[in-house]
C-alpha cells in the first residue's frame, strides 16, 4: 500500500495492540488500557520458525521510522523474518489518554521503563498469537530508539536475543561526556567541507549580535525575513536557537541523497549549506538562506515565524513540533539528560548554555517536575556495559550524536561499528546507489552478527522445548 504521500511501497499493515497503561501499579487507574499502534509484515517470514525483527519505536510517528529503515526489511527478506515496528507510548497515535495524555498526572506515565514494558508485553503476546514461541527476537532502533534497543537487551534478555542500536547516544543522554561535544561536532562537519564555511557562519552570527546590541530589530526582521519584528533579547535568543537548530539538522541528516525524514533535505545538505554560506559577501542573507534549506525547502514560505518553526525546550538539539514535541520535552525533563551548550569558541554558534540549574528551572516551570539526575545511568548501566552481550553499537562519523555513544567494542559480542561517511543511523536506511562503501560494509557485518545470534537463540529455544 502507499502511505502518507510517500511514494515508497510499504509492505506493512497498521494494527493496534491493547496495551496496559501502568505496568507497575496494580491499583492504578483500574488497570486501564490503551491502543498502541504497531506496523507488521509477514511478507518475508518463515512462519513459526523465522526470527522476529522488532523496532523499538522512538520519539515520533512510527510510520516515519518504518519508511526510513529499509535495511530492516531487506535483512528480513534475507533471513526470512517477521518485522514489527512498535510505536512509543504518547507519540503518533499511541496516546494513553488522548489529548489529555500531556497533562499531569497522566503524563507521568511517560517513562522509559513503561515504554520498555510495553514492548516486552507486546512481543510476548504477539508471539503467542502468531504461534511464534520458538522464534528468536532481535530488536532494532535508531537514536533514542537505539537507546531503547540497548535497554531492552539489558532489561529483558529473556525476551530479546540481540540488539542493533544505531546512533544511540546512551552515554551523553545519561549525563556522561562533555557538554561542548555536540555542537563542536556539528561545527566539525561544516568545517570538513571548508574552514571558510565555519568562518562565514561565525561572521554572520557576529553581525546578528551587533544588530541586537544596537536593538536594530527592524533590520533583523528584514535580513531574516521574519514574519514579525523582534522586540526583545528573548526574541533574538529564539532566532539564534532556530538558526543553530537548522545546522544541527543538516549535520545529523547529511545523507548522500535527498531525504524526507524530519523534513525534506537535499543530498549532502552540509555541503549545500556551505555553498550557500559562501556564495556572496552578504553573510546575513546567506545565513537566512542556509536556514531556509531546513525551514523552507518547498520555497513557499514568504516569511519565517520565529516561534512556530522552532520550539525551545529541554533538549538543546530541538524537540520538534506538535504533540510529539511535548512528549519529548517531558522526557528530557525527567530521565533523558542533554546538557549540550554552544560557546562560540569550540563551535561556530553564539554562546547558549543549558546547565543543570537551567534545566531544573525550566522543567519545574513547564512540567512541575524535578529532573532525576543519573537515573538512566543507574537503571541501564551507563558506561559499565561489559557484562552485557549481543549488542551492536553503530555510529556514523558525520553524526554529532556519535561521540555520545559507544565507539569502541567492549567484547566479542558488544561490537562497535563506525561508519566513516555515515550520518544519523544511515545504516538503518534502505540500500541506495549513493551509499558509501563504509555503510555497505557495516550492514554486512551487522547481518552476519544478527544471523549468528538468531541461530544461537534458536538452538537454545529448541533445546528448551
Amino acid at each position: 500500500m502507499f502511505v502518507r504521500g510517500v511514494d515508497t511501497f510499504s509492505p506493512f499493515s497498521e494494527k493496534f495492540f491493547l496495551q496496559i497503561i501502568d505496568h507497575f501499579n496494580f491499583n492504578s487507574i483500574r488497570n486501564a488500557k490503551f491502543n498502541q499502534r504497531y506496523l507488521i509484515t509477514d511478507k518475508y517470514w518463515d512462519k513459526g520458525s523465522g526470527p522476529i525483527f522488532f523496532y523499538t519505536g522512538n520519539e515520533g510517528d512510527i510510520w516515519d521510522f518504518a519508511l526510513n529503515s529499509g535495511f530492516i526489511t531487506e535483512l528480513a527478506a534475507e533471513q526470512r523474518a517477521l518485522v514489527i515496528f512498535a510505536e512509543h507510548r504518547l507519540y503518533g497515535m499511541s496516546l494513553t489518554f488522548g489529548n489529555g495524555s500531556f497533562f499531569p498526572p497522566q503524563v507521568g506515565l511517560l517513562t522509559v521503563e513503561q515504554a520498555l514494558a510495553d514492548y516486552a508485553f507486546m512481543i510476548t503476546e504477539l508471539k503467542q498469537q502468531l504461534n511464534a514461541s520458538e522464534c528468536p527476537v532481535i530488536v532494532f532502533g535508531g537514536s533514542y530508539g537505539g537507546m531503547l534497543s540497548v535497554y531492552m537487551r539489558i532489561r529483558y534478555p529473556n525476551i530479546v536475543a540481540g540488539a542493533l542500536a544505531a546512533s544511540a547516544p546512551i552515554l551523553s543522554t545519561a549525563g556522561l561526556g562533555d557538554p561542548q561535544q555536540f555542537f563542536r561536532d556539528v561545527t566539525a562537519d561544516f568545517e570538513s567541507v571548508s574552514p571558510k564555511c565555519t568562518d562565514a557562519v561565525r561572521g554572520a552570527f557576529h553581525q546578528l549580535k551587533e544588530l541586537a546590541q544596537r536593538q536594530d530589530y527592524a533590520r533583523i526582521q528584514s535580513e531574516f525575513s521574519l514574519c514579525e519584528r523582534p522586540s526583545s533579547p528573548q526574541d533574538v535568543h529564539q532566532l539564534n536557537g532556530l538558526l543553530r537548530n537548522a545546522f544541527t539538522l543538516m549535520a545529523m541528516l547529511d545523507y548522500p541523497y535527498s531525504t524526507h525524514f524530519m523534513g525534506s533535505l537535499p543530498a549532502n545538505p552540509v555541503k549545500v549549506g556551505c555553498d550557500t554560506m559562501l556564495r556572496g559577501a552578504d553573510l546575513l542573507t546567506n545565513l537566512r538562506d542556509t536556514a531556509g534549506i531546513v525551514y523552507n525547502s518547498s520555497g513557499l514560505l514568504s516569511c519565517f515565524d520565529l516561534y512556530s518553526l522552532y520550539v525551545e525546550c529541554a533538549d538543546p538539539t530541538g524537540c520538534g513540533l506538535g504533540f510529539n514535541s511535548l512528549a519529548w520535552d517531558y522526557q528530557a525533563c525527567t530521565e533523558v539528560e542533554m546538557y549540550f551548550e554552544s560557546n562560540n569558541v569550540t563551535d561556530m554558534f553564539p554562546p547558549m548554555t543549558f546547565t543543570e540549574e537551567e534545566r531544573a528551572r525550566y522543567c519545574s516551570k513547564r512540567w512541575g517536575v524535578s529532573p532525576r539526575r543519573g537515573w538512566l545511568r543507574m537503571q541501564y548501566w551507563g558506561d559499565a556495559l561489559s557484562t552485557a552481550s549481543n549488542i551492536i553499537f553503530s555510529n556514523g562519523d558525520l553524526d554529532p550524536w556519535a561521540n555520545g555513544g559507544v565507539r569502541h567494542s567492549l567484547s566479542s559480542s558488544l561490537v562497535a561499528i563506525n561508519i566513516s561517511e555515515g550520518a544519523h543511523h544511515l545504516d538503518l536506511r534502505g540500500s541506495n546507489e549513493a551509499d558509501p562503501q563504509s555503510v555497505i560494509t557495516a550492514r554486512k557485518m551487522e547481518a552476519e552478527l544478527i544471523a549468528q545470534w538468531v541461530n544461537t537463540e534458536r538452538s537454545r529455544l529448541l533445546k528448551k522445548s
